[in-house]
């Protein structure tokens, strides 16, 4: 894939798809996302990774805040 041009590869949709599930696969595995993504070159992998760290973080919070329970309004 690294010989496709930067702009061609936005467009690649199957390519980003297998480099977010990369990353999804690494934090169900526990590791530290935000730690591959600074290690990862510059570059198409790196954009797309760091997109999906943003992501992933969001749903993360959003499924913690989901799981409290409500405060006693009593």
């Amino acid at each position: 894939m690294a010989s496709l041009p930067p702009w061609l590869q936005r467009w690649n949709f199957i390519e980003r798809a297998r480099l977010e599930r990369q990353l999804w696969d690494a934090f169900e595995r526990g590791e530290p996302i935000e730690q591959l993504v600074e290690q990862c070159p510059p570059g198409f992998q790196q954009e797309v990774w760091s997109t999906t760290a943003m992501r992933i973080r969001r749903i993360e919070a959003m499924m913690r805040d989901q799981q409290q329970p409500p405060a006693d309004q009593g």
